[in-house]
């Protein structure tokens, strides 16, 4: 009768995982799972590097992974800073819905900083804890985008609310310059003529269309960018309050203010109120996003509609077509959805 394999020897084996086999192999993890489990085929040479090093490091495959592969159910892992965030709220209300319809499973990774370096390491854990797909959110999807790594992670990704199309992943999003338009236009509509702007976070491309859009409204109606009405925001509550305070004490302030996000605007309404400012008598106020604060503050907040939810459903549905069908080929798709104009009181 054998011996039974020692405890240490177990916990020896059970340490070793597919990433530790792909590193040996010089492949992907997604490889070393093709290979295992047979759901594409490879070359042979990289499946007998693949079965080699299986053998030199003993590596024992989780029976349950080993199970939720071989029923072809995708987990898809999803990057996030701010927990408090509304866009991740309605990111992942929209994730979990579509993922609960196709059978698949979402996972979190938190990353604690705006590093790219910090970025890929998050990607590559959710990677190494199972995930087949990732759906990222800006600013990572742009930020990762183009870098070795993430594509030698061997895996489908998918971008939502990126403001353009990206070379290595599927992306859905709307048109923010045309919708960053339109809300000035409104503003403009509305008799505002001196309309303040805060900016978005510098590492967001939805930033810069953003201000674009806004400029090309003025330019539209032979007016120009005024500097001094246009005030730094990273998209946060406090961002705005102070990007508020700041164009409210202007000797010649604002009869109007843009934010582009709703956090921002919500501080830009406070910074009025601790003035003593009536909105919209004295300043009107709009955002963008149309999150749930945008309902919550007084007066309830004029912006642009953008359905996150839907289009992390849309992207989900991606992800999973591709991990099913194993078109990691397939040519990428940039799908810009529609946006809203949504007037309430504090315009």
């Amino acid at each position: 009768m054998s011996n039974p394999i020692p405890a240490r020897s177990r916990r020896s084996r059970q340490s070793i995982t597919i990433q530790s086999v792909a590193d040996s192999a010089g492949v992907s993890p997604m490889t070393v799972s093709h290979v295992l489990n047979g759901t594409k085929s490879v070359r042979e040479a990289t499946r007998a590097a693949v079965l080699k090093a299986v053998e030199e490091l003993g590596y024992v495959p989780n029976a349950a992974a080993r199970s939720l592969a071989s029923a072809r159910s995708p987990r898809i892992g999803i990057v996030y800073r701010n927990a408090q965030n509304a866009f991740l709220s309605a990111m992942l209300v929209g994730a979990l819905n579509a993922a609960a319809r196709a059978g698949a499973q979402i996972i979190i990774r938190k990353c604690d900083d705006l590093a790219a370096s910090s970025a890929i390491e998050a990607v590559s854990s959710l990677v190494r804890s199972g995930a087949s797909a990732i759906l990222l959110a800006p600013p990572y999807n742009e930020m990762l985008s183009g870098s070795p790594t993430l594509a030698g992670l061997g895996v489908p990704i998918a971008a939502i609310a990126c403001g353009r199309a990206l070379d290595d992943m599927d992306v859905v999003g709307i048109d923010e310059r045309a919708a960053a338009m339109d809300m000035t236009s409104h503003l403009l509509d509305r008799g505002y003529k001196r309309i303040g702007f805060v900016m978005g976070a510098s590492t967001h491309s939805a930033s810069k269309a953003r201000f674009e859009g806004y400029g090309a409204a003025l330019s539209a109606r032979g007016l120009g960018l005024d500097p001094t009405l246009i005030a730094p925001g990273d998209f946060t509550f406090e961002s705005g309050l102070s990007a508020g305070a700041a164009l409210l004490d202007l000797k010649t302030p604002p009869d109007a203010i843009f934010a582009s996000n709703d956090d921002m605007a919500a501080g830009v309404v406070l910074a009025a109120h601790r003035r003593g400012l009536r909105i919209p008598q004295d300043v009107a106020v709009a955002g963008f996003d149309d999150a749930p604060i945008a309902v919550k503050i007084w007066p309830p907040l004029t912006t642009v509609r953008q359905d996150i939810d839907l289009m992390a459903a849309q992207a989900t549905n991606w992800l999973v077509e591709r991990h099913r069908d194993g078109e990691a080929d397939r040519p990428f798709t940039a799908e810009w959805h529609p946006y809203q104009i949504v007037t309430r009181e504090s315009t």
